[in-house]
This record gives C-alpha cells, sequence and structure tokens, in this order.
C-alpha cells in the first residue's frame, strides 16, 4: 500500500498531468486550430493592434518556450529520483492551477468577454507568484531543474506580468474608457511596467528569466508602436525604459547579493 504522503505525491503528478492536456487543448483553441485564434477572438479586443501598450505579433513566440517548459515540467515530475522531491512537494498543485488558467483564459477570450480575460490573467499572476515565492524559498542544487522548473515558471511570470497590463488596457477600451491623452499613455507604461519589473526583481531576488520575460514583452510593445498600428514613438521610448529598467532592477539586486547584503535566491 503507498504511504499517504506517497498517494499526495501520486495524486498531485497525476493532476499536473491532467492539467497540461487541458493547456494543451486550450492552446490549440487559441491557435486557431480548434477555434478562433486569439487575435481575432472578441473583435480584435486582444490582438497586437488593440491599445498602445499590446506587445507586437512575435513577442508571443515566448509561449513556445514556455509550453516546452511546462510540458518538460510535467514530465520531470514523473522521475522516480523526484517521485518525494521537497521543492515539487512545496509547489503543490500550483502548478497545475497556472496551467488550467491559462486554458480557462483561451476560452474565456473565444466568448469575447474581454473584462472577464482580465479577471482571470490576474488570478493566474498571483498564482505564477506564490511559485516564484515558493521555489525561492529554498535554491535547487541540479542546473537541469533550475533550468527547467525555476526558469521556466520565472519565464511565465515574467511574461504574464506584462501581458496583465496589456490585458488590463484591453479591458479598459473594450469598456469604452479611452486613454484620451498619449502622455498619460506613455506615464503609464514608465510608472506601471517599470515599477512591476523592480518589484518582480526585488521580491524575487533578481530572477534572471523574469526579468528577461518583462524585457521581452516591453521591447516588443515598443516594436509594435514604431512598426504597426496605433503608432507611438512616445510610447515606444517609453517601453524601452521600462525594459532597460525591469534588466537594470535585476542586474542591481544581484550585485547586491554577490555583495553579500540580500538573500540567496536561484534562476
Amino acid at each position: 500500500m503507498l504511504s499517504e504522503s506517497s498517494s499526495g505525491d501520486l495524486a498531485r503528478r497525476v493532476v499536473t498531468t491532467a492539467a497540461e492536456l487541458f493547456c494543451l487543448v486550450g492552446t490549440a483553441v487559441g491557435t486557431g486550430l480548434l477555434g478562433t485564434a486569439i487575435e481575432d477572438a472578441g473583435q480584435g479586443s486582444l490582438s497586437a493592434q488593440a491599445t498602445l501598450v499590446a506587445p507586437a505579433g512575435p513577442a508571443f513566440s515566448i509561449w513556445s518556450v514556455i509550453y516546452l517548459g511546462l510540458f518538460a515540467f510535467t514530465v520531470w515530475q514523473w522521475l522516480p529520483r523526484n517521485a518525494a522531491d521537497a521543492r515539487l512537494r512545496r509547489l503543490g498543485y500550483l502548478p497545475a492551477a497556472s496551467m488550467v488558467l491559462n486554458a480557462v483564459w483561451i476560452l474565456v477570450a473565444q466568448t469575447g468577454l474581454v473584462w472577464l480575460t482580465a479577471v482571470v490573467i490576474v488570478a493566474l499572476l498571483a498564482v505564477l507568484a506564490l511559485i516564484a515565492l515558493r521555489l525561492g524559498a529554498t535554491g535547487s542544487g541540479r542546473r537541469v531543474e533550475t533550468l527547467m522548473v525555476d526558469g521556466t515558471f520565472g519565464l511565465y511570470l515574467g511574461w504574464v506580468a506584462v501581458a496583465t497590463c496589456a490585458n488590463l488596457a484591453a479591458a479598459l477600451v473594450d469598456l469604452g474608457v479611452e486613454p484620451g491623452v498619449p502622455v498619460a499613455t506613455v506615464l503609464g507604461v514608465v510608472l506601471v511596467a517599470g515599477a512591476v519589473a523592480a518589484a518582480l526583481a526585488r521580491r524575487f531576488g533578481g530572477r534572471v528569466a523574469v526579468g528577461l520575460a518583462v524585457a521581452w514583452g516591453l521591447v516588443w510593445v515598443a516594436v509594435g508602436r514604431l512598426t504597426d498600428a496605433p503608432q507611438s514613438a512616445p510610447v515606444a521610448v517609453a517601453a524601452l525604459v521600462a525594459a532597460a529598467v525591469a534588466l537594470g532592477a535585476v542586474a542591481w539586486v544581484r550585485l547586491r547579493r554577490d555583495a553579500g547584503t540580500s538573500p540567496p535566491t536561484t534562476g
């Protein structure tokens, strides 16, 4: 018979695998294989041209890396040596929850309820933040684990942080709240995205994957505003400043850590 802890580990792995399968179905829907592609859903409210803070289309290629990482994580947890891994136990069902929320967001987007997608993505961001906190509680001594687990969920968190800003902007526009003055949008990009990036760097110990994903998203916001509608050079410049803040905050936190003034971290 399985011990209580062993049965709990098995249940967690089964649930995570089921969530991964559900996430794959959601992805097929979002890419247009089984449903309407996200850029066409909701009359284009979530497309790369929806608002001034929407990243350009190529930015979303980061999902390929994240989805590959989630698949690898799902397989990784089934390896015998990881059956009772303390860090995986600490994560519990949070990875599964993140996958389910990801798929739910795609399915909600199909309905055109943009305001509801904003609610779902905020919940997803909260779950990913909890994952980062639990991973940061103890580092991994294994490089493969650091890359696969910390790296995957770091990219996931960083990208969703940027996507949340874009989603909230799209929801406001969809509800009829137009960002009338470009300067206000510029300040929003700098203050919100920059502040979020700095806060993530400080709270999660300067995780490189998080900073890279945030910067990636913001750079593509800049590209979108320079090359696609709606165009805005001021917003592009502001997004690049925020991207620099994201990377600079990571570097600053890690330098302080190396100097012994802040606790160590991984990822």
